[in-house]
């Protein structure tokens, strides 16, 4: 994203915001209520449009091109949105196919997401049954089931409990392991510390600090990711 500038009327939610993320790189994003974090994820997933800057993905202009940048991405929310009277494999299957896989190539991936997120005991299942856990590793499945070389994550944890919390960490370890630029927006502290690579602390839709955990304390003078994150971005909730 380069000087990234979106407005809602009379209110800039997100104000000059630039910065890249790297293959096998998990970059979080933090800031308290109203930062501007969500509206900024949004942007770059192509959901809206900037007042002005570029946001790209692996060189494709999102706002320019679209349909191309989206088969890049993998998108995920807190909010899982499924469709409740399908299946989740169905779900995989659709979304698969809006993504252009056909086939074997199709049937062999969804096989595969299934497997390496566990989905076998409720693959079959209609969405509406789930509990939020099996929903949200449904979503999972959904997001990545093109294989996609970036993911913009956006809260995935905020409405889980800890075990339904560590798949979704589980699979932020396995994206960075193949080399996937992962970005990552938490309120969660140990999350942003057990994670990411760097971090980018936000306040009233600037970029307020960045650099590494460590990075962060040291520059803050605070022996805690919390203390740093107050030093730079609290008096804003």
């Amino acid at each position: 994203m380069h000087d990234i500038v979106r407005d809602f009327g009379p209110v800039r939610a997100v104000d000059g915001v630039s910065f890249e993320v790297r293959p096998g790189e998990v970059v979080g994003l933090l800031g308290p209520n109203g930062a501007g974090k969500t509206t900024t994820l949004r942007v770059l997933a192509g959901l809206l449009t900037p007042a002005s800057g570029r946001a790209a993905l692996n060189g494709v202009d999102v706002h320019r091109d679209p349909l191309a940048a989206r088969r890049h991405l993998g998108f995920l929310t807190s909010s899982t949105g499924l469709y409740e009277r399908l299946t989740g494999r169905e779900v995989l299957i659709t979304f698969g196919r809006l993504q252009g896989l056909t086939g074997a190539a199709l049937l062999g991936r969804v096989e595969e997401v299934a497997r390496e997120l566990e989905l076998a005991p409720f693959l079959e299942k209609r969405c509406g049954a789930m509990s939020s856990g099996q929903k949200q590793r449904i979503s999972i499945g959904r997001a990545v089931v093109h294989d996609p070389l970036a993911y913009v994550l956006d809260e995935p944890t905020a409405t889980l409990d800890p075990l339904a919390s560590r798949d979704i960490l589980a699979l932020v370890q396995r994206a960075r392991a193949r080399g996937k630029a992962v970005l990552f927006s938490t309120h969660r502290m140990e999350e942003a510390e057990h994670l990411c690579t760097r971090l980018l602390f936000v306040r009233a839709g600037r970029i307020v600090a960045r650099g590494s955990p460590e990075e962060l304390r040291r520059e803050s003078g605070q022996p805690t990711l919390t203390g740093a994150f107050l030093h730079f971005a609290g008096g804003q909730g």
